[in-house]
């Protein structure tokens, strides 16, 4: 695991000092060090850190006032770094993992270091399972597939249910929809057609047809080794080799 730290301290000394605790940790890696509060929270929105080493007292925007103006959406980890004990209180109201005081040592610095570590490590294993059961909400729930088609022409809007198609057919930038009685042209390709489908309702039976699955009565073999899907209206559309496997697929599941 690498953590993006941002030191912000007013005095170079201090930021020094930071610095130059943080370099034999392999796992760290300081990403800017700021004189102020305004520098720190145009960086923290930059950078996006995992920890915020970060000095109270400053002139103008102090430390409280960056972790107000940053919000809690982007606030990292925090460990308050100050000369003035009489922050502690405030410090922790404001969620800080920790407080060092000035002078700490570096055994000091190194357990608020590794209470950091163990923060992020649980707060990226949560964003982790966050993403992880947001994925497989998405993933289990059901796809919206059409069930209403809008078609233009002429000056007039039709409003064709899916379940009324009989079959489509490719027609150049078009798609020619049956459904029995009449037929409509579909601005459209059959690929972007398909793709809003149920596939367990129509069945690409050809790359210029779509056939619903309801409206099927048969399947007849012709003379040459070819296939005919005959419709309940009788119409009698070819069935290409190469999608006889997605028939298959869709009336295996119904026997």
């Amino acid at each position: 695991m690498s953590i993006r730290a941002i030191i912000v301290d007013d005095e170079e000394l201090a930021r020094s000092r930071v610095r130059n605790l943080l370099k034999p940790e392999a796992d760290v890696e300081v990403v800017a060090e700021c004189p102020d509060g305004q520098a720190a929270v145009a960086a923290i929105r930059k950078h996006r850190p995992d920890l915020l080493l970060l000095d109270v007292q400053m002139p103008e925007v102090d430390g409280f006032r960056v972790l107000e103006m940053v919000g809690e959406q982007q606030r990292p980890v925090v460990i308050f770094v100050t000369a003035y004990d009489r922050y502690a209180l405030r410090a922790f109201d404001a969620l800080a993992l920790d407080y060092l005081l000035k002078p700490f040592n570096r055994a000091r610095f190194q357990k608020a270091l590794q209470r950091a570590r163990i923060q992020i490590a649980r707060e990226q294993r949560d964003r982790v399972d966050e993403r992880l059961a947001a994925l497989l909400k998405q993933m289990r729930a059901p796809a919206k597939y059409l069930d209403r088609l809008v078609i233009r022409s002429a000056g007039r809007v039709v409003f064709l249910r899916t379940a009324d198609v009989q079959w489509f057919e490719a027609c150049a930038n078009y798609v020619r929809l049956h459904t029995g009685k009449e037929t409509h042209m579909l601005r459209g390709t059959m690929n972007a057609l398909e793709s809003q489908l149920d596939p367990a309702k129509f069945v690409r039976i050809h790359r210029s047809t779509i056939v619903q699955v309801n409206c099927v009565k048969e399947l007849q073999s012709s003379f040459d080794g070819e296939h005919v899907v005959v419709l309940l209206d009788g119409s009698r559309l070819m069935m290409s080799r190469g999608y006889r496997h997605r028939f298959d697929e869709v009336f295996s599941e119904r026997v």
